[in-house]
């Protein structure tokens, strides 16, 4: 028989791999546009390992996966599995990490950035901490922390406490005039 152990390693490896890359896209943005989904994932990076024993795979080295208008860009990216092998979360680390995505076909591209993104499969939370800022349209939301629930819709914002009154480690947000809303004027 001439059977080659250490292919048989590298096919499982990938096997797995390749798995875990397709759940990190798909879970870390199931807002995705209908068409996003079926389109084939790339991921890039100068290291991809997988722990079997403790369900961990960890990307490193200008990690970059793309699918559809989905992009993440991070300078690492650890994917934990639960006990039935799922994901349960996906960590991405960056100065910044970086993501953007067409959620619907009505609006730009939403575009985020942190030091830190952390999206828990279980809860359905992602949260972006560290110079964290989330844009779309115009409009803007940055804190030191923002906590999105994809299956609530909502979006908290936590600044970092200051006692000087600057804006700066607060919430700021930003929301553009719409063209269609028209203001009542003195002459009106």
């Amino acid at each position: 028989m001439n059977h080659n152990p250490k292919f048989s390693i590298s096919k499982t490896f990938l096997k797995q791999t390749l798995a875990l890359s397709l759940g990190v896209a798909v879970s870390t943005f199931a807002l995705a546009l209908p068409s996003d989904r079926s389109k084939a994932i790339s991921l890039v990076a100068d290291r991809a390992t997988f722990n079997e024993k403790t369900g961990v795979t960890t990307y490193t080295g200008n990690v970059i996966i793309e699918q559809g208008t989905m992009k993440l860009q991070a300078d690492s990216i650890v994917a934990n599995l639960n006990q039935t092998r799922q994901i349960s979360t996906i960590t991405a680390n960056g100065k910044p990490a970086r993501f953007q995505q067409q959620v619907s076909t009505n609006k730009g591209i939403a575009k985020g950035q942190a030091q830190k993104i952390i999206y828990n499969a279980e809860t359905g939370i992602i949260t972006l901490s560290g110079s964290a800022l989330l844009e779309q349209d115009g409009a803007s939301i940055r804190g030191n922390t923002l906590r999105y629930s994809m299956n609530k819709g909502d979006i908290e914002a936590i600044g970092t406490p200051n006692n000087s009154g600057s804006s700066s480690g607060r919430v700021q947000i930003v929301i553009p005039p719409s063209s269609s809303q028209s203001f009542p004027g003195a002459r009106d």
